[in-house]
């Protein structure tokens, strides 16, 4: 939620239990800070919470967004193109335009991190399409059909696969 100095009330954001992504080490939470329709479509923000080992996002793409990882606690592992690095608290890892990527916390570590995306693209819609795929109100392939909308473009990465393993 915005508030009048243009502040996000963290409080009051919009949280989202990523539905599926529910590993052993606890779950995944997106707390959205701040919509592309708040900013004017500068950017959007969230906060992602992974429990220990959790994977967080697969290997996709944003035509338009580059994409912002700011880790304020844990350990992330992170993929940019074919280069996969781990993030600790402090670092930033920024991801160009076009260029595939995904992000998990650690093995047997968490993760905490600010996400931003810029130009913006609205995240709440995104995240409450993933909870109708896990409540079967709608198949997992309806995500195909929303890539452009969310510019959000889903791909394979055996690079990314072997260091989740």
């Amino acid at each position: 939620m915005l508030v009048d100095a243009g502040l996000a009330a963290l409080e009051e954001a919009d949280t989202v239990v990523v539905p599926g992504w529910q590993p052993p080490g606890g779950p995944v939470t997106n707390q959205l800070l701040v919509d592309s329709s708040a900013t004017g479509g500068a950017l959007s923000s969230m906060r992602v919470t992974l429990g220990k080992g959790a994977n967080g996002a697969r290997p996709h793409h944003h035509g338009k967004s580059a994409e912002m990882f700011y880790v304020l606690d844990g350990t992330a592992q992170l993929r940019s193109g074919d280069q996969v690095v781990t993030a600790e608290r402090g670092d930033v890892v920024v991801v160009p335009p076009g260029t595939q990527h995904a992000f998990a916390a650690a093995p047997g570590e968490i993760a905490d991190m600010l996400v931003i995306i810029t130009p913006g693209v609205e995240r709440l819609e995104y995240f409450r399409h993933l909870e109708r795929i896990r409540y079967g109100k709608v198949p997992p392939e309806s995500l195909l059909e929303v890539q452009e909308l969310y510019d959000s473009y889903f791909g394979t990465s055996p690079v990314w696969d072997a260091a989740r393993r």
